[in-house]
């Protein structure tokens, strides 16, 4: 939606406010980088059938976003929409910042014919990571992309440079409007099985990857799918593994790569094999009817086209991933985002504070199907919980409004925060008693994923942690009938979403916020609400700072 005159003006001297602002706040040497997006409708044919996607810049998926350590970045975004629209940042940590996170408790939306402009720093960070949009059911309609951060030039890289780096988005897709998935859910109804799998917005042989023979490339390869768990192939070639959500790993070798919803892994192949065409495949785990696609990685010398059937993989085995996950350790001698090595920090040597327990289920409120966490189904509020916490608005959330470990009580409605202090040292068990996988992930934070196992936690589970190289990342499995245990140092100051990344179940309640808080007012522990923060709900017409 072009603006006139007047918006763009409008548009330069909110920035300009913007701008100013932040220069307080953050060092002056961190380089800028501006985008400037409108978000609109638009037809795709993923799949082969027209549907109305969500694009970005007219792009579906979106435009990728390329960094390096500690750069702002300046994102405007025009809503191009009919209703309200946020975008959110998987893995993108917001230090001292969760007012730009993007999610439903953090920020407002942008209104439909209007902007808002993101201020992010990527502070301390390396990796892969994408964004995706937050609100109703939007993730099923695109306006997600890639989000790269390179490491800076003085600090050493594990690895030679690639020939190319590539950005790889997979998963699930359904043939049905976004509007219409919502409307299934909003009913009480589950939604039915997805129609097929997407390689970068893109069916069956449609992701098409050129590479010349003997040289090394990357791929940097998210599941930004609604539920379903994906194994990723590439015919006869072997895949390193170098990095998992910002985190150096061992550089293990896999012939392929389990990748649950949400998650994001880097990984290394070199072009060593004749020169033709192979398959890029991707196959549903998990799952009763398996699904399936297929790219083609193109030699630059080819002499023949794929044929045949593509290579088979891994569909139903458990312990298989189990034991995957299990080999993804941290690489303690690389450097990170700084140049002290990885394994500088002690994880495994410091005494928690406080243990969480967190289990998912699933069942009926008022005849219809929700989700929730220890018993309660989230609700999402009027107002943003983050901006009611800063003008001390009562009665948006209820705090401490969720147990930190379950009760076996039936499922209700609450809009529910669990408080937590400021630099507490925390583990958090996810225990899943359903006989599906659950991937949960964690805004604002990068944490230890110490041990996972089938059955029941007790605290003799501790005894099989991983205390010295257990990779930290942002997004966790947890297996069916089984658990996963985290450790997390709480040092990031705000409102943080805990969800699960199986997008029906976190629509229909299964996430709570985990409120990090201290009584302390100075910029090293938060900042304050943007100067062009988005009011809305019960905090219309008040004022975020003078200009």
């Amino acid at each position: 939606m072009p603006l006139n005159l007047a918006g763009k003006t409008a548009v330069l001297c909110t920035f300009l406010c913007v701008s100013v602002s932040i220069i307080s706040i953050v060092k002056a040497e961190d380089p800028y980088r501006f985008f400037d997006w409108n978000v609109t409708y638009g037809f795709i044919y993923p799949l082969g059938v027209r549907q109305q996607g969500i694009l970005i810049n007219g792009q579906f998926p979106g435009p990728d976003i390329h960094s390096v350590t500690n750069d702002n970045l300046i994102i405007n975004v025009y809503n191009s929409l009919d209703e309200p629209f946020l975008l959110s940042w998987n893995g993108i940590q917001q230090r001292r910042n969760s007012f730009e996170d993007g999610v439903i408790g953090t920020t407002c939306p942008i209104p439909p014919g209007k902007n808002f402009t993101y201020i992010l720093q990527v502070k301390d960070q390396i990796g892969s990571f994408y964004y995706f949009p937050s609100l109703g059911f939007h993730k099923a309609a695109g306006g997600f992309g890639g989000i790269r951060i390179l490491s800076r030039p003085r600090i050493p890289v594990p690895f030679d440079d690639p020939a190319g780096d590539y950005t790889v988005l997979i998963g699930d897709w359904y043939l049905s409007n976004h509007t219409d998935l919502k409307a299934a859910l909003d009913g009480g109804r589950k939604l039915p099985f997805p129609d097929g799998i997407l390689i970068n917005g893109r069916g069956r042989n449609g992701y098409y990857l050129t590479v010349e023979q003997g040289k090394t490339y990357r791929l940097r390869i998210s599941n930004v799918g609604l539920q379903n768990s994906l194994n990723f192939r590439i015919q006869n070639h072997k895949m390193k593994l170098v990095e998992v959500e910002g985190t150096h790993t061992l550089q293990t070798t896999y012939s392929s790569l389990d990748v649950h919803v949400g998650q994001s892994y880097s990984v290394l192949f070199t072009a060593d094999q004749p020169g033709q065409d192979y398959y890029i495949v991707v196959t549903s785990r998990f799952t009763s009817t398996v699904l399936n696609t297929t790219g083609v990685l193109h030699y630059s010398n080819s002499a023949g086209a794929v044929s045949g059937p593509f290579p088979g993989g891994p569909t139903i085995e458990v312990d298989w991933s189990i034991n995957q996950a299990r080999s993804i350790r941290t690489n303690l001698t690389a450097s990170g985002p700084r140049p002290n090595p990885q394994g500088s920090y002690h994880y495994g040597m410091i005494n928690t504070t406080r243990t969480i327990i967190v289990a998912n289920s699933a069942g009926q409120v008022n005849g219809k199907q929700r989700y929730g966490v220890n018993s309660v189904s989230f609700v999402a509020p009027d107002t943003p919980m983050k901006l009611a916490d800063y003008f001390k608005i009562q009665g948006v959330f209820k705090e401490n409004g969720i147990t930190d470990r379950p009760y076996g009580g039936g499922l209700y409605l609450d809009t529910a925060v669990l408080t937590v202090p400021y630099r507490a040292y925390v583990e958090i068990v996810f225990q899943n008693d359903e006989d599906i996988l659950q991937s949960w992930h964690l805004d604002g934070y990068s944490f230890f994923v110490v041990g996972m196992d089938g059955g029941q936690w007790t605290t003799a589970s501790r005894d099989q942690y991983n205390l010295r190289d257990a990779v930290a990342r942002c997004t966790a499995q947890v297996y069916p009938k089984a658990w996963t245990a985290i450790y997390i140092p709480l040092d990031n100051v705000g409102m943080w979403n805990l969800r699960t990344e199986f997008w029906a179940r976190q629509y229909l309640g299964q996430q709570f916020y985990l409120r990090v808080y201290t009584d302390s007012t100075s910029l090293r522990d938060e900042f304050p609400i943007p100067k062009n923060a988005l009011l809305c709900g019960r905090a219309s017409g008040r004022r975020t700072r003078p200009l």
